[in-house]
């Protein structure tokens, strides 16, 4: 897997633990499965990030999932 690829995994793990992270806040108890969800996504960023010489810009993001989907989809 390229570090494109680890990106893109990455945010789309972290973006799913946030409903998980708000539910667990909003009924009071400890969020281990958005937690560990949330964990993973910014370990797999953090990884992406120290693969690619100069990381990551925020305006190349979207431009690098386009680029991942094309390329599972090709």
């Amino acid at each position: 897997m390229s570090a494109d690829q680890f990106l893109v995994l990455g945010i789309i793990l972290f973006a799913l633990s946030i409903p998980e992270l708000l539910q667990a806040a909003s009924e009071s108890r400890f969020p281990r499965t958005g937690a560990f969800i949330a964990l993973a996504g910014v370990a797999l960023i953090a990884y992406a990030t120290s693969q690619k010489a100069g990381g990551y810009a925020l305006p190349e993001i979207p431009g690098i999932f386009v680029k991942v989907i094309r390329n599972l989809i090709s």
